[in-house]
């Protein structure tokens, strides 16, 4: 298979070829119509003739023929020549004849003035060009009249208009391909932007765009939706390689977080190993270190399984409740950990639809985030709202506060702003993330604002009952 031609040859071999068929059509139009014109005239010109050879009269009757027209009387059934008159020639010059056939057929019908005609055209005798004949019989005629007339000047019009047809379609043709390979040009360059576009793409630059796309043409508006086709793709791409990184941070992390307890969970074994469990100190410092150990691994394989069932959108459970007393007992349960903490309580009755279990777990999150980052004594608040068709709990301290590098990024998973206190209390870095995936779960959200040196605020807002069955 031959080699296909590409898109700008194409289009410039239809533009041509479509000129050149139009130019065709009306070259053979204006030929055909002014052949037409002039054979018509000529006609006229031997219908005169034929009217003023029969008039009577001094200047009529069929006694000479004007110079340059030939003229025959025939017989009727137009086989016999009975003459040929004076004046088919041009006085000093010598004129071909044309070459008459031998009989003329006798024309059929009448005109308007009784007199049957019929027209035709004969070569010359000798290579003389073209003789335009008339042949008539009037009503009292015993004989045929035939007349004929050269086609020398005709045939010279039509060769002139000929060259001049050929010479302007020659021109208009070359123009208009000139002026279609201009214009092709002109409507692919888009095309060709857009394919640059693609291939820059392709090596790597998701930032690249169509330029100048113009939504009034139609590659302009197909380079406005490859921009937007464009951008969610590098969206998508971000969004992915950011999940990827997230992922991988993911399970470095609780590899790492897995890892320390397992470690002493095997330590304490290498001790029981090597006779702790005959000396009774040694074999319950083994036994508590391990069961520490093992709790702690399965406070954190929780976490974990609780996030992915978040993140697999698995529903959670569905009933009334009053989170004014969930606050309530999540305060309680705070105090009695560290009484030492003032935390004030202010709640306005609110319902919501959700599980109870995990917004209680949220409220302890939260109080236990306020005992691990703030020094011991600091006084909190704790507040329940209703807000605009939302329930918004609000968890305030007076500690020292985040910075704005800080607030972006604590609600992600394993994320400590204070690695060292974190691991001292405990904690892996989910309490927050838990926070944040639970709210969502329940059609609400998570948000945090903080002064350093004042304070911060977790803020959670959930629909009220009414909206969250809606």
């Amino acid at each position: 298979m031959g080699k296909r031609l590409s898109l700008r040859a194409r289009l410039l071999l239809a533009v041509a070829a479509l000129a050149a068929v139009g130019l065709l059509v009306a070259d053979v139009a204006t030929y055909s119509s002014l052949r037409s014109f002039l054979l018509d005239r000529t006609d006229s010109t031997l219908d005169e003739t034929a009217h003023t050879l029969r008039r009577p009269g001094p200047g009529g009757g069929i006694r000479f023929a004007p110079p340059g027209t030939f003229v025959q009387v025939r017989s009727l059934d137009g086989a016999t020549v009975i003459a040929t008159l004076p004046g088919a020639t041009v006085p000093g010059e010598s004129v071909p004849s044309p070459a008459m056939p031998d009989t003329v057929t006798p024309p059929a019908g009448q005109t308007t003035d009784g007199e049957a005609v019929t027209y035709f055209t004969v070569p010359g005798e000798e290579g003389g060009g073209e003789y335009r004949v008339r042949a008539s019989i009037a009503e009292d005629d015993r004989a045929m009249l035939v007349l004929a007339t050269s086609l020398s000047d005709v045939s010279s019009t039509l060769d002139r208009l000929l060259l001049i047809e050929l010479v302007v379609t020659a021109v208009v043709l070359g123009a208009i391909i000139a002026l279609g390979l201009w214009l092709v040009r002109l409507g692919l360059r888009p095309l060709e932007e857009i394919g640059g576009t693609a291939s820059a793409i392709a090596a790597g630059d998701l930032s690249r765009r169509v330029e100048h796309a113009d939504e009034r043409t139609e590659v302009g508006r197909l380079g406005l939706a490859l921009n937007v086709m464009l951008a969610r793709i590098e969206a998508s791409f971000r969004a992915q390689e950011a999940s990827e990184r997230k992922l991988r941070r993911f399970v470095a992390d609780a590899s790492h977080e897995l890892r320390t307890p397992l470690s002493a969970v095997r330590a304490y074994a290498e001790l029981y190993d090597r006779g702790a469990a005959e000396r009774p100190d040694d074999l319950e410092r083994s036994m508590r270190g391990i069961s520490r150990e093992s709790e702690r691994m399965s406070v954190l394989v929780e976490d974990l399984l609780l996030l992915a069932r978040l993140d697999d959108g698995r529903p959670l459970e569905c009933e009334p409740v009053r989170l004014d007393e969930v606050v309530g007992e999540a305060v309680e349960t705070a105090q009695t950990v560290d009484p030492e903490r003032r935390i004030e309580l202010h709640a306005e009755t609110a319902v919501v639809v959700g599980d109870r279990v995990r917004l209680r777990q949220i409220v302890d999150n939260l109080l236990a985030n306020v005992r691990a980052h703030t020094p011991p004594g600091t006084p909190a608040s704790v507040s329940v709202t209703r807000r605009n068709g939302s329930a918004e709990i609000a968890v305030a301290d007076s500690g020292p506060g985040l910075d704005e590098e800080h607030l972006q990024h604590v609600f992600e998973r394993f994320y400590r702003a204070d690695p060292s206190r974190a691991r001292a209390s405990g904690g892996v870095g989910l309490g927050l993330a838990i926070v944040s995936a639970v709210a969502e779960a329940h059609g609400g959200s998570a948000s945090v604002s903080s002064v350093p040196g004042e304070g911060t605020t977790f803020t959670i807002a959930l629909p009220l009952a009414a909206d969250a069955a809606a």
